[in-house]
């Protein structure tokens, strides 16, 4: 306003002393101009963030699934999914500060702080020291409302680097601490790893309400207690606890009717954000269960976890597109998990055959052994060659040579021995869903490079005033002070 008033008192004078009326038009043209861009800029201040994260999502777990869409039209190719599509693409540099190949902890907090650390650490810099605060830090500090989700535990190292400052991400008590500590408004993901640590402290939960969040079990227990609260944490059901050990929300190929979804955590994050009187909101989701199929070379669930991701990202789209000139989305990954590759020698890809996949190989493994606790008599290779014709798709769908069907049967002789010994038989038995995702890649033409991480590109997309920054090749650190920028959270 003051810029303002200093112009028009200019073109006041001006138009005082000057009776050219092709001056006197040129000034209020001016002034006219002048005046929508100041009213464009406050009209168009950025006000919510969305920073979605895919965990081990490399540019070919995209690539994949995309191209496994375009195969199910029975055709060689991609057919695009949301994130793919936003106007903005780059690439993403993801070493650590000490590391070629960063792991979660380190990848996060470049990607939150805009620093490198030390793999294994969070907020902290390589000293493992000196505090660095997150972009949501600074989105709270200028009034922002903040919220924090995953698909597995909220203490775990993506998002803990929006809040958690330790020198080891496996603090995860103390991480829980710091979460009720940092005063966002919301929380979602599975569970904590370790609520119960100190129980002379109280449990975690009790911690939590004690600082005045409610705790929802479940989408609906959240749609119950949303309006009375002030602060949220949406954890999935103590019966899905129970059997996935509070690591994650199921996998999208196992999900039942009733399970919690990270298109719910995020749906649920934006209700309550917008809720707030708050000026605007900062939300982190991450996609976290594409990293743990890629963790076990599972190629149809990855698949599965992506697309699942993106459904979370339409939600997010959905709420850009009734404010598109105020909203930014922007997605990324920390790094890339398992060396995916698409080709094995022949030049010839069979994605379509990962259709095939029911089960995640947690889910399969966690079937057989349950099978055969129930009835061990009835345990045989007939049942288990049933079991891989039904979850995967073997002889009933997908042809197998003669050296894969082998291989599959020498883990059953395995487990047949071990019974008729009396030996234990569960990690025999995992043997089996072990060897049938090595076979369903090598029938699609995917291979591995490892059980880990690589230093692969990953992927940056994003839509939004402002965005265009993140074009072309950039490191993870760039990512977060560029939001603190285009929003002014970070002067």
């Amino acid at each position: 306003m003051i810029c303002l008033f200093v112009i028009d008192s200019r073109i006041y004078t001006s138009i005082l002393l000057s009776t050219d009326h092709n001056m006197l038009k040129k000034y209020l043209l001016l002034l006219f101009a002048v005046m929508l861009t100041v009213t464009a800029i406050a009209q168009n201040r950025i006000k919510y963030v969305f920073y979605f994260i895919g965990d081990g999502m490399g540019v070919n777990q995209v690539n994949v699934t995309e191209t496994y869409l375009a195969a199910l039209k029975g055709r060689i190719g991609f057919e695009p999914i949301l994130m793919s599509s936003f106007p903005v693409v780059g690439l993403v540099n993801t070493y650590s500060g000490t590391n070629g190949v960063t792991d979660s902890a380190a990848g996060g907090t470049a990607l939150a702080t805009g620093h490198k650390t030390k793999n294994g650490a969070l907020g902290v810099t390589t000293d493992l020291q000196t505090e660095v605060s997150s972009v949501a830090a600074w989105a709270k500090e200028a009034g922002a409302a903040v919220g924090v989700a995953t698909s597995v535990a909220i203490d775990h190292a993506t998002p803990a680097s929006f809040y958690a400052h330790v020198p080891d991400r496996k603090m995860y008590y103390t991480i829980g601490r710091q979460l009720i500590a940092s005063g966002y408004d919301y929380f979602g993901g599975s569970d904590f790893h370790e609520p119960d640590k100190k129980p002379e402290e109280g449990t975690l939960y009790e911690q939590a309400e004690k600082a005045g969040y409610t705790i929802a079990k479940g989408y609906k227990d959240y749609i119950k207690k949303a309006a009375s609260a002030s602060k949220m944490i949406l954890f999935q059901s103590d019966e899905a606890n129970k059997k996935l050990y509070r690591d994650h929300i199921p996998y999208a190929l196992d999900r039942r009717k009733g399970d919690l979804t990270l298109e719910e955590i995020t749906r649920a994050g934006i209700n309550f954000l917008t809720r707030s009187s708050k000026d605007g909101f900062f939300f982190m989701v991450e996609g976290g269960m594409i990293d743990y199929a890629c963790h076990k070379n599972d190629i149809g669930t990855a698949i599965n976890e992506v697309l699942d991701m993106d459904k979370a990202i339409k939600v997010a789209y959905e709420f850009y597109s009734q404010h598109p000139d105020e909203t930014i989305i922007i997605v990324s990954a920390d790094h890339e998990t398992g060396g995916l590759v698409m080709g094995k020698g022949p030049y010839e890809l069979h994605a379509d055959l990962l259709r095939f996949q029911k089960m995640s190989k947690p889910e399969f493994q966690w079937h057989l052994n349950d099978l055969y606790s129930k009835s061990p008599k009835r345990f045989t290779w007939n049942l288990v060659e049933k079991e891989l014709k039904s979850q995967f798709g073997f002889w009933n769908g997908i042809t197998l040579t003669d050296d894969q069907t082998s291989r599959l049967k020498k883990r059953w002789n395995a487990i047949e021995e071990a019974i008729n010994n009396g030996d234990k038989v569960n990690k025999l038995i995992d043997n089996i869903g072990e060897t049938a995702c090595r076979i369903l890649s090598e029938v699609a033409m995917i291979s591995w490079a490892s059980g880990g991480h690589s230093n692969g590109y990953v992927p940056v997309y994003a839509i939004g005033n402002g965005t265009e920054v993140f074009q072309g090749r950039i490191d993870n650190i760039e990512i977060a002070p560029a939001i603190g920028t285009i929003t002014g959270w970070k002067k």
